[in-house]
C-alpha cells in the first residue's frame, strides 16, 4: 500500500521513503537530486528554481535525497560527519516549498544502478519528470559515472530538460556542504553561518546520568552523545532552544583538561536562566554563533573560573549589541 507521510512542520510536503510509496501518475514533476546536507544557500537556490518552474508549469516540485549519505555506505571509514540529521534535513527541505521529498535508501542495489537506469526507472517512470535542476558538479549513477552533460543528453532523449545552476558565492566564498563542514570543524561558525543562511546548530537531548533530575534547576546543560558534526574544541557564544524557550548561553566543546582526566562534553552555561522542564528528554537545539577562544589547560580551577567570567561578559556584550 502506498504511504504518504509529511515533513515535520510542513504538512503540505509529502515524504516518500521508497519508490513503492509514490502513487501512480504522480507526475509531471520538476526535480532536484542531491544529498542536501545542511540545506544551505546553494541548495536553496537550486530548489527555488525547481519550485518556480513547477508552479509555472502546473507540475509538482520534488527534492530527491538519500539516506544514509552515499559515503556512509560506500566508504564508511571516510564518510563525513553531517551538518543535519535526516529529520532536520526533511524539515529544512520542506521549508523551500517543494511539494514532495523522495528519500531513496542508499544500498547496494542503488549504488550499482547505472546512470541510464537511474534516469529511466526513477526520473522518467516513477516521477514523470519534465525538468531537472542541478549544480554543475552533480554526479550520479554507479561510480558517479555521469554528470550534468550526460544527464542533459539523456533528458533530450527522454523528453525532459536540465537546468544547470551556477554556484552561489557569499563574501567571495563558493557555498558547498564540504566547505561548510570544513569551516565548522575548524570552529569558524561565523563564516559557516554565512553559507548556511542561518546559524550552525546541533540537535540532541540532555545527557543522562549527571545527577540532574526531571527539571533543570541549575544553569548548565550537557548534551547527550551526538553522531553529527561538532565544532572544533573551544568556547562559543550560543543560543539554546528547549521546551519552547530560547536562552542565551556560553558553550564549551571539549575535554575539560583542567580537572584532570579528560572527559569530553558539550556543556552550555545559560546566561538568562530559568528552570526548564526536561522530564521527557525534550529535544535541545544548540545554535553556535561566535567562536570565543580555543580550549586550553588552566593552572588552577580558580584561573578557569576567572576566564569563564570573562567569556560570559563577552557573550553578554555580544547579545546586548546585537552582534549575535
Amino acid at each position: 500500500m502506498n504511504e504518504r507521510r509529511h515533513a515535520p512542520g510542513a504538512p503540505q510536503t509529502a515524504v516518500f521513503f521508497s519508490l513503492a510509496e509514490i502513487p501512480a501518475g504522480f507526475g509531471p514533476t520538476v526535480a532536484a537530486i542531491g544529498n542536501f546536507d545542511g540545506v544551505h544557500l546553494g541548495h536553496r537556490d537550486i530548489l527555488a528554481g525547481v519550485v518556480n518552474e513547477a508552479r509555472a508549469t502546473s507540475a509538482r516540485a520534488v527534492a530527491i535525497t538519500f539516506d544514509p549519505h552515499p559515503e556512509s555506505f560506500l566508504r564508511p571509514a571516510h564518510a563525513p560527519r553531517l551538518l543535519t540529521p535526516l529529520s532536520e534535513r526533511l524539515r529544512l527541505l520542506a521549508q523551500t516549498g517543494v511539494d514532495a521529498i523522495l528519500v531513496l535508501p542508499f544500498d547496494a542495489e542503488l549504488a550499482q544502478l547505472a546512470p541510464g537506469d537511474f534516469v529511466q526507472q526513477i526520473l522518467v517512470r516513477k516521477l514523470g519528470v519534465r525538468s531537472v535542476h542541478e549544480g554543475r558538479n552533480f554526479r550520479f549513477g554507479c561510480g558517479a559515472a555521469a554528470g550534468v552533460g550526460e544527464l542533459a543528453a539523456m533528458g533530450a532523449q527522454s523528453g525532459f530538460g536540465v537546468e544547470v545552476h551556477t554556484p552561489v558565492r557569499v563574501r567571495g566564498m563558493e557555498v558547498s556542504s564540504s566547505a561548510i563542514r570544513a569551516l565548522v570543524a575548524a570552529g569558524d561558525v561565523r563564516r559557516a553561518r554565512w553559507m548556511l543562511g542561518r546559524p550552525f546548530a546541533v540537535l540532541s537531548t540532555q545527557a543522562r546520568g549527571r545527577g540532574i533530575g526531571a527539571r533543570l534547576l541549575v544553569p548548565t546543560v550537557n548534551l547527550a552523545a551526538y553522531d553529527g558534526l561538532l565544532p572544533a574544541l573551544g568556547v562559543y557564544v550560543t543560543r539554546l532552544k528547549v521546551s519552547g524557550r530560547v536562552f542565551q548561553a556560553v558553550t564549551n566543546v571539549g575535554n575539560r583538561p583542567t580537572f584532570g582526566e579528560a572527559s569530553f562534553a558539550v556543556e552550555s552555561h545559560i546566561l538568562d536562566f530559568e528552570p526548564v522542564d526536561l522530564a521527557d528528554q525534550n529535544p535541545i537545539e544548540l545554535e553556535f554563533l561566535i567562536h570565543l577562544r580555543g580550549e586550553r589547560t588552566w593552572p588552577s580551577p580558580e584561573a578557569l573560573k576567572a576566564q569563564i567570567l570573562k567569556d560570559v561578559a563577552r557573550a553578554k556584550w555580544c547579545f546586548k549589541v546585537a552582534r549575535c
